[in-house]
């Protein structure tokens, strides 16, 4: 596991538990670096006014906000710091809810907290949200930024989940979509589908393809093979009245 990413204290109640934060997820993605094309150098971003075409320093630099068109409210970093929240080691817990009852689309980035003293609390507070289902609302503040999350267990550990604030996320009514009428046959037709192809999470059993094939071309050209350059194949939509034949047609291959 990684090192230590912070160290805090979950507090409700009564109750102070000592913990540190480890990353729970590590993502390896193939890098590429700019280079100049020539002389194959990296190449470096620099900040260029569109007035005057010309880098400029960073000393020479602010931030402004957009107001209209054109019309900035600038904004100097000692007035910046003055929003940054207080530095704290509190993930405090406002209120604990049913873990089914949060929906998924709010979730962001998952850490495991890990105990930073005896164990007595910490696995208490791991088995009463196991028996209950539960997960503490909390917030707290890491590297100068405020978090919303929730505090759940996983296992004989404690998981810390930022949330998106409810002002973030897009309701799916926005979509505008109309209730269609299904017949009894297509929806059994669906439901049969579905039970065929019903299967334990595994999901060690898939692998990024995309990642894959990008290692698979750096091979084959570190090792001086020519790389085929294959024109991508276009699918064809399936239209409203061919559904049905495809639902019926991929039940057979699966019985």
């Amino acid at each position: 596991m990684a090192g230590t990413i912070w160290k805090g204290i979950i507090h409700f109640g009564a109750t102070n538990v000592p913990v540190k934060l480890h990353s729970a997820v590590r993502e390896e993605r193939i890098q590429f670096h700019l280079l100049h094309r020539r002389d194959r150098v990296r190449l470096h971003q620099m900040m260029i006014c569109t007035y005057e075409n010309k880098p400029v320093a960073v000393e020479a630099q602010t931030k402004g906000f957009e107001v209209e068109e054109g019309k900035y409210i600038i904004v100097d970093p000692e007035e910046l710091e003055q929003t940054t929240p207080e530095s704290s080691r509190l993930i405090e817990v406002h209120e604990f809810v049913e873990s089914a009852r949060i929906d998924p689309i709010f979730f962001d980035r998952v850490y495991y907290l890990e105990p930073d003293s005896p164990l007595g609390e910490y696995n208490e507070l791991v088995v009463a949200l196991q028996e209950m289902g539960a997960a503490g609302i909390c917030t707290w503040s890491m590297r100068k930024r405020s978090y919303l999350g929730t505090v759940q267990a996983c296992g004989n550990a404690l998981r810390l989940t930022t949330l998106h604030y409810a002002d973030e996320v897009i309701a799916a009514t926005a979509l505008g979509l109309q209730e269609i009428p299904v017949s009894e046959r297509e929806l059994q037709i669906g439901r049969d589908l579905i039970s065929q192809l019903t299967a334990p999470f595994q999901p060690e059993k898939f692998e990024n393809e995309h990642e894959k094939k990008l290692r698979q071309l750096i091979d084959k050209k570190a090792r001086g093979e020519k790389v085929a350059v294959l024109r991508p194949k276009v699918l064809k939509p399936t239209g409203a009245d061919e559904l049905l034949q495809a639902l019926e047609e991929s039940l057979k291959k699966v019985a």
